[in-house]
């Protein structure tokens, strides 16, 4: 009997440190650069910090005629963080262009954000 209790103890333990991992662990992190379009408080009892990143326009090569795509990425802001905040509305407002460090999370958290990608820092672009 003390053998199974072990044993159905070490696999909630195991449970639960995967449960925890999926929701905490960063899948990959890394930047982009491009121009802030949008940054906006969302939510209805859980406010989040939610925006728009422009990286510039793209030629889609597979078509006949140069046209150009729009690429827009979005992303989420940890509410806390309000010196990433701050900067992301002087980005805003002036237009600067800027780099955005994040972590992708495996699963987007709704306390968190609406995305998979929170950012963590902002670096302006030099002039």
């Amino acid at each position: 009997m003390m053998k199974f209790k072990l044993i159905l103890l070490g696999f909630l333990f195991l449970i639960f440190a995967g449960v925890y991992f999926y929701l905490t662990g960063d899948y990959s992190d890394g930047f982009r650069a491009g121009t802030v379009m949008k940054l906006s408080r969302k939510g209805y009892v859980l406010k989040t910090y939610e925006g728009q990143l422009n990286l510039g326009m793209i030629l889609n090569p597979g078509s006949e005629s140069s046209t150009s795509v729009n690429n827009v990425w979005e992303f989420s802001v940890n509410g806390k963080d309000k010196g990433v905040i701050d900067s992301l509305e002087s980005a805003l407002t002036t237009g600067q262009r800027v780099r955005l460090h994040y972590k992708e999370k495996y699963r987007a958290l709704p306390w968190i954000g609406e995305t998979r990608y929170l950012i963590y820092k902002v670096d302006f672009a030099q002039k």
